[in-house]
């Protein structure tokens, strides 16, 4: 798939090329389930986010369209530093909020409100938030859910709790997309079955 403006100028501008995961990625972004394991500093946050960055920078979409799960707020606020920088300097039309423990309260009540294109957030706060009776209204427009460290999450009473909250997303939203991310381990087959779509 070819980059739509203004990406591949982007990426020219930092000497950049797209790596073949990401364009695999690019190219499989409607596909229901996907995972990719690669290396720490290979690109892999950068090849998660793409398509939704592509999608989303027409500006034609309103509400939340991708939530980014960590098993580490740390690692939810690393990747918004991240990806704010090709958001603002392609001046792209995107929110990105986190949503963790130490969010404000005013901060939380805004974003159910209005939530942000892109929501990074944990499994726990991801549980709070479809708790509320006003969830179908939050994530009615979400397409895609990005899983990060997946390793850390697959086989835990924590993975578990995931689980139970995707389960209830694609309930909420047929047709969502998911997306593991996860560095080199030892079984990839294994961790390919978490997160499980729905029979």
């Amino acid at each position: 798939m070819t980059l739509p403006a203004p990406f591949p100028d982007w990426f020219a501008k930092r000497g950049w090329q797209t790596h073949p995961h990401q364009q695999e990625m690019l190219a499989r972004k409607d596909e229901s389930a996907l995972l990719l394991i690669a290396p720490t500093g290979g690109g892999k946050t950068l090849a998660g986010f793409l398509p939704t960055l592509v999608e989303l920078a027409d500006g034609a979409h309103k509400g939340l369209h991708t939530l980014y799960i960590s098993p580490l707020k740390a690692l939810a606020a690393d990747i918004r530093r991240n990806l704010w920088t090709p958001v603002e300097e392609m001046a792209l039309p995107i929110r990105i909020e986190d949503r963790t423990g130490d969010t404000s309260y005013t901060v939380k009540r805004r974003q159910r409100a209005d939530p942000p294109h892109i929501l990074l957030t944990t499994p726990e706060s991801l549980a709070l938030l479809l708790s509320y009776e006003d969830a179908p209204r939050i994530f009615a427009g979400l397409k895609r859910v990005v899983v990060d460290e997946i390793h850390a999450l697959a086989e835990s009473k924590r993975g578990d709790q995931l689980m139970l909250a995707l389960a209830r997303l694609d309930r909420l939203c047929p047709g969502l997309r998911r997306v593991g991310l996860s560095a080199t381990v030892e079984d990839p087959p294994a961790l390919g079955t978490f997160p499980r779509p729905p029979p």
